[in-house]
C-alpha cells in the first residue's frame, strides 16, 4: 500500500510526462510541418514562374512566326528569335525551344510551337528530403498567317506613335494634352499612362504591360490591347467598350532598326571635305612704289590727267611695290593688263578700276570708301588685312583671297562666275555679298552680320571651322542663300533671331558640328548629316522673302509643295544626326519626308538618331512633318502648347518614351507608311497579318 505522500506527488508526475510526451510529438512532427510548409512555398514559385515562362512562349510564339514570315518562311530565325524573347521578358537560363508543326491545330494550318523549359530549385522542401530541383515548363503556339484558312481574329493598325521603352509610363500623357491618330495605333512595348484629354486613336495598344486612364477619353475604332491590366475610375465611361477591350501581348517592334538604308546613312556621321589649302600669290619684289596723287612720280605722271584728277594706265604688264590712291583721284586701267603688287594696296580716292585684268596683291588691300572695280579675269590676295568698303564689283574669273575678308558696314560687293576661295568672309552689318555660279569655299567660316547679306550662284560649298568651333554665324537678321551643289560644313552652323538660311539641293548636306536655328531655314532636297543636334528655336520670322540684293523671291514653294508662313521648311528631306532634335520658341516647322528613296534622301524617313540624349520639343512650337521621326533611345517631351501633326501625309513618332503635357497634342491623318510591317503599315505594329495564338 502506497503511502499518501507517495499518492500526492502522482498527479504532479503525470503532469511532468504529459508535457514531456507532447514536446516529444512535436519535436517530431516539426521537420514534417516545416516541410509542408516549405514545399507549398516551393510549388507557389513554380507557379510564378509558370507564368512568366507562359508568357515568353507565347510572345516568343508570334514573335518566331512573325520573323518566319517577313524572311519568306526562314526557319533557321525560329529558334533565336524565340530566345531573345525569352531573355527580353527576364527568363534567363531557361531552355527554349522553337519548332514548325504541319497540320496544326487542324489540316492544312501550319503553327510555330515553343517551349520554354526552367528548372526551379527546392528550398523549404528540403526539410522533408525533396531534393535537386523541378522542371517548369510552358508552351506556346502561333498559327502561320500565309496558311491560315480560318477568319483571323481582329487585326491592329500599324503605329504612328511608338514608344519602346518596356516602362510603366512609356508613354504619358498629362496637363492637357492629347493624341489624335484615328486611322492607326498608339502603342507602347511599355504602359500608357493616360491623365489628360485623352487618345484617340484605331487602336491603342500596350504590347507587354497595362493601360492606365485617369480621367480622360480613350476612344478606339478596333481595339484598346493590354498584356496586364486595364485601369479606368468606376464613372469614366469614355473608354472603349468591354467588347473592343482585350487582355492580350501584342508583339511590337522598331520598324526602321534594320532598315539597310538607315543604317549605311548612319556611317556617314561625321563625314566632311576638307577646304583646300590656300596660298599667297607670287609677286616679285623691287618693282616701284605707285601713289596715284595730285603730285605724280614720274613712272606715273604720263597718265596723270589733272583737269579730271584721273590716272589712265594702258594696258601692259606691271611689277608694283605698293600701290596707293590719294582722296579725290580716280584711277583707271585699260583692259587687258597683268598686275602684281608685293607690299599692299590702299585706296582712299574717288575710284580705282582695274579693268579686265589678272591682279595679284600681297600685303594687305583695302578698297577704302569708294570701293574698286575689277573686270573678267583672276584676283588673287595673300595674306594681310583685307577689307572691302564702299561698293565693289568683280567680273567673271577666280577669287582667290588667302586672308579674312570683311565687307565693312554698309558696304557691298559683287561677283561674277567664277571660283570664290577665302580664308574667312566677313559680311559686316547692313552689308552684302553676291556671287556669280562657282565653287565656293571659306577655310575658316562664314559670318554675316546683322541685316547683311550673302547669296551665291550654283555650285559646290565647303566651309571650314573659324576658332570658335563655328563654320557659319548669322547674326539677328542675316541672311545666308545657297543654290544648288554639294554642301560641307566641318563647324557648327549657328544662327540668331530673324536670320534667313538656304540650303540648296544636293544629295547630302553634311554638317560636321550642331546646326542651331534660331531664325528662318530652307532646306533643300537631299539628306542632312549632323555630327551633333539639330536645334530651332525661333519664332516670327518666317518665308517667303524677296532679296532686293539679287532681286529672289525665297521660300514660296518647295519642290511644288507652299511653304509660305512657315519659318523652317524642307520638302523631299531626310535628317540623320548623332544627336537630337529641339524645338522650341514658336518655331513653325513644315518638314516633309520624301515617298520614295533617291537623291540621298531615304523614303519616308523624316529623321533619325540612336542618341540617347533627351528631346524636348516646347514652348509653344507647332510642327507639320510627313515621314518617320525616328528616336528609338531617346525620350520625347512634348509640351508648352507644343503642335506636331501630319498635313495631308503621314506622320509618325517612334521614340523610347513619350511624354505629353502642358497642352500639347499630336496628330497624324496616317493609315500606314510603307515598308515596315507585312500588308503595308508603319511603324512596326502590332499583328497585321493573321498570325494568331492558340
Amino acid at each position: 500500500m502506497l503511502a499518501w505522500h507517495h499518492l500526492s506527488k502522482i498527479p504532479g508526475d503525470i503532469g511532468r510526462c504529459t508535457r514531456a510526451g507532447l514536446t516529444t510529438i512535436a519535436a517530431l512532427s516539426l521537420p514534417a510541418v516545416v516541410g509542408g510548409a516549405g514545399l507549398a512555398f516551393d510549388l507557389n514559385r513554380g507557379l510564378q514562374q509558370r507564368v512568366i515562362n507562359q508568357r515568353a512562349a507565347d510572345l516568343g510564339a508570334l514573335a518566331a512566326a512573325k520573323a518566319y514570315e517577313d524572311a519568306s518562311q526562314n526557319s533557321a530565325l525560329l529558334q533565336p528569335t524565340a530566345s531573345d524573347i525569352a531573355i527580353a521578358n527576364g527568363v534567363n537560363g531557361a531552355a527554349v525551344t522553337a519548332t514548325l508543326r504541319a497540320d496544326y491545330p487542324t489540316a492544312g494550318e501550319d503553327a510555330v510551337e515553343v517551349v520554354v523549359s526552367s528548372s526551379v530549385p527546392f528550398t523549404l522542401a528540403r526539410a522533408v528530403g525533396m531534393q535537386g530541383n523541378y522542371t517548369v515548363k510552358a508552351k506556346g503556339t502561333a498559327v502561320l498567317g500565309s496558311s491560315d484558312t480560318t477568319p483571323p481574329g481582329p487585326t491592329t493598325s500599324a503605329p504612328c506613335f511608338l514608344a519602346l521603352s518596356t516602362g510603366a509610363d512609356a508613354i504619358k500623357l498629362s496637363g492637357g494634352a492629347s493624341i489624335s491618330a484615328a486611322n492607326c495605333a498608339v502603342a507602347a512595348l511599355g504602359g500608357i499612362n493616360n491623365d489628360s484629354t485623352g487618345i484617340t486613336a484605331a487602336d491603342i495598344i500596350s504590347g507587354s504591360s497595362g493601360i492606365t486612364n485617369s480621367w480622360g477619353a480613350l476612344t478606339v475604332s478596333n481595339t484598346l490591347r493590354y498584356a496586364t491590366s486595364f485601369s479606368n475610375p468606376a464613372w469614366n465611361s469614355a473608354v472603349p467598350p468591354a467588347d473592343k477591350r482585350k487582355n492580350e501581348a501584342t508583339t511590337l517592334t522598331d520598324p526602321w532598326a534594320s532598315n539597310a538604308a538607315r543604317v549605311a546613312a548612319m556611317a556617314e556621321i561625321g563625314t566632311f571635305t576638307a577646304p583646300a589649302a590656300l596660298a599667297n600669290p607670287t609677286t616679285p619684289n623691287g618693282g616701284a612704289a605707285w601713289a596715284f596723287s595730285y603730285s605724280p612720280t614720274a613712272a606715273i605722271s604720263p597718265w596723270w590727267n589733272s583737269a579730271t584728277a584721273t590716272y589712265t594706265v594702258p594696258v601692259g604688264n606691271y611689277t608694283v611695290r605698293t600701290m596707293t590712291v590719294a582722296g579725290g583721284v580716280r584711277v583707271n586701267f585699260a583692259n587687258g593688263s597683268n598686275i602684281t603688287i608685293s607690299n599692299g594696296f590702299t585706296n582712299s580716292g574717288a575710284g580705282v578700276n582695274f579693268g579686265n585684268a589678272n591682279l595679284s596683291v600681297n600685303g594687305g588691300f583695302n578698297s577704302g570708301s569708294s570701293g574698286v572695280t575689277i573686270g573678267d579675269g583672276t584676283l588673287t590676295i595673300g595674306s594681310g588685312t583685307v577689307t572691302f568698303s564702299g561698293t565693289n564689283v568683280k567680273g567673271a574669273g577666280d577669287v582667290t583671297i588667302n586672308a579674312t575678308t570683311t565687307i565693312s558696314g554698309g558696304s557691298s560687293f559683287t561677283m561674277g562666275n567664277g571660283a570664290h576661295k577665302f580664308a574667312r568672309l566677313v559680311v559686316g552689318n547692313g552689308s552684302w555679298a553676291k556671287l556669280g555660279t562657282g565653287n565656293f569655299q571659306a577655310n575658316t567660316g562664314v559670318s554675316v552680320g546683322g541685316d547683311g547679306e550673302f547669296s551665291m550662284g550654283a555650285g559646290n560649298v565647303v566651309i571650314g571651322p573659324h576658332s570658335d568651333g563655328q563654320s557659319i554665324n548669322l547674326d539677328g537678321s542675316g541672311r545666308f542663300f545657297m543654290a544648288d551643289g554639294t554642301f560641307s560644313a566641318n563647324g557648327n552652323i549657328d544662327t540668331e533671331g530673324g536670320s534667313k538660311l538656304v540650303f540648296g539641293v544636293t544629295d547630302n548636306h553634311y554638317i560636321k558640328g550642331n546646326l542651331t536655328v534660331r531664325g528662318a531655314v530652307l532646306f533643300g532636297k537631299g539628306r542632312y548629316t549632323i555630327n551633333g543636334d539639330f536645334v530651332n528655336d525661333t519664332g516670327g520670322t518666317s518665308w517667303p522673302y524677296t532679296s532686293t540684293r539679287n532681286g529672289i523671291t525665297y521660300g514660296t514653294t518647295l519642290q511644288g509643295v507652299s511653304v509660305s508662313g512657315y519659318g523652317q521648311a524642307g520638302v523631299d528631306v531626310t535628317f540623320i544626326l548623332s544627336g537630337t532634335l529641339n524645338l522650341g520658341g514658336g518655331a513653325k516647322s513644315l518638314l516633309y519626308a520624301p515617298t520614295t528613296s533617291g537623291g540621298g534622301a531615304i523614303g519616308e524617313l523624316l529623321l533619325s538618331s540612336a542618341t540617347s540624349t533627351a528631346t524636348t520639343w516646347g514652348g509653344g512650337a507647332n510642327s507639320r512633318f510627313a515621314g518617320a521621326v525616328h528616336l528609338p533611345a531617346s525620350t520625347v517631351t512634348i509640351s508648352g502648347g507644343n503642335s506636331v501633326a501630319g498635313v495631308s501625309r503621314c506622320f509618325s513618332l517612334i521614340a523610347f518614351r513619350i511624354l505629353m503635357t502642358g497642352g500639347a497634342s499630336g496628330a497624324t491623318p496616317c493609315t500606314t507608311m510603307a515598308g515596315a510591317v507585312p500588308g503595308g503599315g508603319s511603324g512596326g505594329g502590332g499583328s497585321s497579318t493573321p498570325i494568331r495564338l492558340v
